[in-house]
């Protein structure tokens, strides 16, 4: 038991150390490069919104557990529960949309592997903390799917690293 307390601890804390410096590496490609060839504008819209939208759905779950009753907050907690999972198909989206731009250009540009992988990651200790945790399914259902998505993503951006196209180079 001791032994599952420690890996669940790690388990939480690394997630949120990673998750806390999870686009910097991207961040640091682009400021180096100079360019987001590669990257999708799209993804990156649909991944602001989402997060934006479960954050402020956290925020205002939270505020209102405090001062509403036991029937409001059965309704809001159904409309929370919706909220996370429109939030859940945007994030999806989000990452179909990188894949399309990776499959249109078959070339990985700018796209941070590292960044593709630390998302893996924390989406696996996820997986994990729940299981020990909570058992949620509809919370598992969520993390397995955005760790095959993110996983799908890094392979793909590996993949065209290696065997994509090469930038013209001008004489």
């Amino acid at each position: 038991m001791m032994q599952s307390d420690t890996l669940l601890h790690v388990a939480n804390v690394s997630t949120l150390l990673v998750c806390m410096v999870l686009k910097f590496p991207q961040i640091f490609v682009l400021l180096r490069a100079k360019s987001t060839t590669g990257l999708s504008i799209k993804s990156l819209v649909l991944e602001l919104i989402g997060a934006k939208g479960l954050c402020c759905g956290t925020l205002c779950s939270l505020h209102t557990r405090c001062i509403m009753t036991t029937r409001r907050q059965l309704t809001w907690n159904i409309q929370f529960s919706l909220l996370k999972n429109l939030c859940t198909f945007i994030s999806a989206a989000s990452k179909f949309a990188q894949l399309q731009c990776l499959w249109r250009s078959k070339d990985a540009g700018q796209v941070s592997a590292l960044t593709w992988a630390l998302a893996t990651y924390t989406c696996m200790t996820r997986i994990y903390t729940t299981v020990v945790t909570t058992g949620d399914m509809q919370v598992l259902v969520r993390f397995i799917a955005m760790t095959l998505l993110n996983l799908w993503v890094l392979l793909s951006v590996l993949y065209y690293r290696r065997h994509g196209c090469s930038p013209i180079k001008e004489d």
